[in-house]
């Protein structure tokens, strides 16, 4: 079988859960909605699920007027406000993301399901963008510098993705296993999944046949 979109990821709100979607547009920006906003400290440093492992227990969805949720409340409610705090702890607050804010490399990550299955771990731990089907075993480690199309967009394959702490957190119960990270250092080099940008914005849907080029 060809190689196809199995999945299509947003995070509204950076570190928290983030929503699959069917379908969306890929723009020079990445996935519409994705990272709209983020958590800072009071010395103004980014906060992440890195230290605040709970964030991942939040859900980030985009309503239908493009505001991010946060558990279904609109981000800036006082509720949200309140639940981010518990989370994060007293001095963060919740702000728009701005420029190199919205992403800690590049706009895109994407993993392939034989990566996934090599890992043996839960995909959501890797947090792409997309997920991308029927791709033998690790072959994925040899796509830096390579494109891809799917739909009508093109997207530039970078880098394999460095892996941090944040792998090693169940998205369910949040329960912290070091194996995972572990793993991925002494097997994997520490990386896992790529770093993408799009070159040639388009819609693309699950289902989308993924063609590699050149």
């Amino acid at each position: 079988m060809a190689m196809h979109v199995a999945e299509l990821w947003r995070y509204p709100v950076k570190s928290l859960r983030g929503e699959q979607l069917e379908e969306t547009e890929l723009l020079a920006s990445g996935v519409p909605g994705d990272r709209l906003v983020h958590l800072r400290a009071a010395d103004r440093r980014i906060v992440t699920s890195r230290t605040r492992p709970a964030l991942l227990g939040l859900a980030g969805t985009l309503g239908p007027d493009g505001v991010p949720h946060i558990d279904g409340e609109p981000w800036n409610a006082a509720i949200s406000r309140a639940k981010v705090l518990d989370a994060a702890g007293p001095g963060a607050e919740l702000v728009l993301s701005v420029g190199s804010e919205r992403f800690d490399v590049l706009p895109l990550s994407i993993v392939t399901d034989g990566a996934v299955s090599a890992l043996g771990v839960d995909r959501r731990r890797l947090r792409p963008n997309i997920v991308i089907g029927d791709v033998e075993g690790l072959t994925e480690r040899g796509w830096p510098g390579r494109y891809i199309r799917i739909g009508g967009a093109t997207i530039a394959l970078v880098k394999l993705r460095a892996r941090c702490v944040m792998t090693t957190f169940d998205p369910d119960t949040l329960e912290q296993d070091h194996g995972v990270l572990r793993r991925i250092v002494r097997e994997f080099d520490g990386t896992t999944a790529l770093d993408a940008f799009v070159v040639e914005p388009g819609h693309v849907r699950i289902g989308d046949s993924v063609e590699l080029v050149p």
